[in-house]
């Protein structure tokens, strides 16, 4: 009989090296655990953050834990709060940013899995 867990417990997220201040936890990805199909990781984006407008090959869910958090999706500027969710789909242009006083810490959730190849970020 087969002693092979059904299930990965992640103690050790990857932590994304940056160079803006944000905090990016990989718990699932490539980067953790060799995965395509889906990334998972906890972030928080520090008060006045904000990333280049990009327009990437997956499906991004964000999930906003504390305070708030800007998106300017094609031409459009949403803001979402604590409690709240989204889901942007591949191919679109967005710009993420935490143009208010306080961190942002949310969840993100990419189908496929995030990769720096596939995220297309334009240049400042």
């Amino acid at each position: 009989m087969s002693s092979s867990k059904k299930y990965t417990i992640q103690n050790i997220p990857f932590i994304v090296p940056t160079t803006d201040g944000k905090l990016i936890e990989e718990h699932f990805g490539q980067a953790t655990d060799g995965s395509k199909d889906i990334s998972i990781a906890h972030m928080i984006a520090p008060a006045g953050w904000s990333e280049p407008f990009q327009t990437p090959e997956f499906d991004e869910f964000t999930y906003i834990i504390k305070g708030k958090k800007q998106f300017i999706i094609e031409d459009e500027t949403v803001v979402l709060e604590a409690g709240q969710s989204i889901k942007i789909e591949r191919n679109t242009r967005v710009q993420y940013s935490n143009p208010f006083t306080v961190a942002c810490e949310y969840l993100s959730i990419c189908t496929p899995a995030f990769s720096i190849d596939l995220v297309h970020r334009e240049d400042l």
